[in-house]
């Protein structure tokens, strides 16, 4: 997931905010991590990586994601980002406070 943040009213184009999977991504692409790989192996690399799960910026280790993950080891990049899609999803409704927090959660600023 990513979104844009709102212009500035310059012409410069924005960057766009990564969170959940999207940052994951980003965070493997990075990485030295090569597939298949077990949940250690992850958890070794990245584990420790805060990952923002919403637009706001709140984050979440990945370790801690990857506990919710009953997969232990994952053949390709794109099994590893599937399989965490759901938990994070979970982890930003569930984390979110109150009606104006979710209304937050949706808006691009």
């Amino acid at each position: 997931m990513g979104v844009r943040p709102p212009s500035s009213g310059d012409d410069e184009e924005p960057d766009s905010i990564e969170f959940g999977i999207a940052a994951v991504d980003a965070r493997l692409r990075e990485s030295d991590l090569s597939f298949p790989a077990t949940k250690d192996d992850v958890r070794a690399e990245l584990g420790h990586e805060r990952i923002p799960y919403d637009v706001h910026g709140n984050d979440v280790s990945l370790g801690e994601m990857l506990d919710r993950v009953p997969t232990t080891r994952f053949d390709s990049r794109q099994e590893l980002l599937n399989q965490l899609h759901q938990p994070f999803e979970e982890y930003r409704r569930n984390s979110s406070s109150g009606v104006v927090a979710q209304v937050r959660s949706l808006l691009p600023f």
